[in-house]
């Protein structure tokens, strides 16, 4: 008895400090979150007090100046632009990838499959300035026969770049989860005279759903933050620069005229797109997380 006791006080008392300690997790992430929110809010004149004190109104102008006189407004447009292509073309190159990789054993498949698990090594930080090397002396090459740049300072190629930098790590997730799935369906549809192609749209991907979810999610994030590409690879260009760099444009210049809120107002807008976005998926994130490892 006194040992059933003891393990279950331990047990109370590991679980309360879980709890703590979760807790203070959450305010240290809840609390810089809302304090941007209400500052974004404040009319300038308020961040000179006690900057902690509630906003006297809710100062709407902020958002107004950050979005149209800032041109944060335009700078957000090319960012989704820049993110929905990456996804799509990602999704298009990664899922079949994948699928393969984790379905089938042909000759080459385990040097592709190192191959993308060492790019997972990669700090695609560091390989920025070969790219921008590597498509510049192709810009000059197409410069210098049909007088037009094409690879600098296009979105299109930004987001070929986001693209191929996430291609290992999304590969590596979603053929890890492929290889989770059993192989009765696709039997089942191989029956029926479906072919590999429809197998794999049909039964595997719909049976993937939170894995995929999870990926655009975390690639999502990834893409729409991202802020050394985007400035090395569209630096001549001020009307096409995503809204990352135009953040850092905003604060910079708002810094200097200390107007505060306007600055504030633009994280606001950074923020808003991914918070809303992982209220709308978080259910499908865990499963996409956790289910892989309990079929294993």
């Amino acid at each position: 008895m006194n040992t059933t006791k003891k393990t279950s006080s331990s047990e109370t008392l590991y679980k309360v400090f879980i709890y703590v300690v979760l807790a203070m997790l959450a305010i240290v992430i809840i609390v810089p979150v809302a304090w941007v929110f209400l500052a974004s809010i404040k009319q300038n004149s308020e961040f000179y007090g006690n900057p902690w004190t509630l906003p006297a109104s809710f100062y709407w102008k902020n958002f107004v100046d950050a979005w149209n006189a800032a041109s944060m407004g335009s700078y957000m447009l090319n960012s989704v632009i820049v993110t929905v292509l990456s996804l799509a073309i990602l999704l298009v190159v990664a899922l079949p990838a994948a699928y393969c990789l984790s379905r089938f054993r042909f000759r080459g498949g385990r040097f592709l499959n190192v191959a993308f698990m060492a790019g997972l090594f990669i700090n695609v930080n560091y390989i920025v300035v070969p790219i921008f090397l590597m498509l510049r002396d192709w810009d000059s090459w197409i410069n210098y026969f049909f007088g037009k740049t094409v690879f600098l300072n296009n979105l299109f190629m930004l987001a070929i770049v986001y693209a191929a930098t996430a291609l290992p790590f999304t590969i590596y997730l979603l053929s890890g989860y492929f290889a989770t799935l059993p192989h009765d369906f696709e039997e089942a549809a191989y029956i029926d005279g479906a072919g590999y192609g429809q197998a794999m749209i049909r039964v595997i991907f719909p049976m993937a759903q939170p894995s995929i979810i999870t990926i655009i999610l975390f690639n999502f994030l990834s893409f729409w933050n991202e802020y050394i590409i985007s400035m090395t690879l569209m630096s001549s260009s001020t009307g096409q620069k995503t809204l990352p760099v135009g953040l850092l444009n905003l604060m910079q210049g708002q810094q200097s005229k200390a107007e505060f809120g306007i600055m504030y107002a633009g994280l606001v807008l950074v923020m808003l797109p991914t918070l809303i976005l992982y209220m709308c998926v978080q259910k499908k994130l865990t499963q996409g997380m956790t289910v892989g490892g309990l079929k294993g």
